[in-house]
């Protein structure tokens, strides 16, 4: 066993413990590999344990590792960093969800460039639960409106969820609120816009059994995975 397949087996027991806990079944979890900086080599090595999920910050760095990635060997590429607009038509060639729509002018840019090519695209809406100014998404108070508006003006866009990042520091109870509040956010907008919105991405290696004990149904993780960078 790979040290890699060794940290994730030990991953798994955590999701299933977390599930387990929170009354869920730990099979509506999907684990993310997050792989910023890391090289394709790494990447396999997740592949190999089982992982076809990759998740990527930045367009260019993920241009250049599907262009490296194995034909024969399906993964799925999704967006979870910040996207400028002018990045916007290479993002939707790359990727097959974009976890990180956080304003109409992204989603009107997207829809334009979907539209021309005929095309959808699965989304997330990013929102900013902790409040902090260093970090990208909707503010909890502006959901619903970016909603209401994407899903009448952006029929090309597929909102399936929402996605935040949980706040700074080793306090796990305001860790949990912040996952809390993503939960209830989705729990109204749905009920509210008569949509369905089954997906809530949250969790990253320090605190992805806080956010799978609130609800999380897909966990981002780099270090957790892939152990410290170099």
């Amino acid at each position: 066993m790979t040290a890699l397949e060794s940290r994730y087996e030990s991953i798994r027991e955590r999701i299933e413990s977390a599930a387990s806990r929170s009354g869920r079944n730990s099979s509506g979890i999907t684990v993310m590999a997050v792989t910023k900086t890391r090289p394709v080599v790494e990447l396999e090595d997740a592949w190999a344990a089982g992982i076809c999920l990759f998740g990527e910050n930045r367009v260019q760095e993920a241009a250049e590792k599907i262009a490296a990635w194995p034909s024969q060997k399906v993964a799925e590429w999704r967006l979870i960093g910040h996207l400028q607009r002018n990045k916007a038509r290479k993002a939707v060639t790359l990727f097959s969800r974009i976890e990180s729509l956080d304003r109409l002018e992204l989603a009107l840019e997207l829809q334009r460039i979907l539209e021309e090519k005929g095309e959808r695209k699965e989304t997330l809406v990013e929102v900013n639960t902790s409040g902090e100014a260093s970090k990208h998404g909707v503010p909890p108070e502006g959901l619903e409106a970016l909603l209401e508006q994407v899903l009448r003006t952006c029929p090309r866009l597929t909102v399936k969820g929402l996605m935040t990042i949980g706040p700074l520091g080793e306090n796990l109870a305001e860790t949990a609120r912040a996952f809390a509040l993503l939960r209830e956010l989705r729990d109204r907008n749905a009920s509210n816009l008569g949509t369905d919105l089954p997906e809530l991405s949250m969790g990253m290696s320090d605190d992805f059994e806080v956010a799978i004990e609130q609800g999380s149904t897909c966990v981002r993780l780099g270090r957790a995975l892939f152990g410290p960078r170099e």
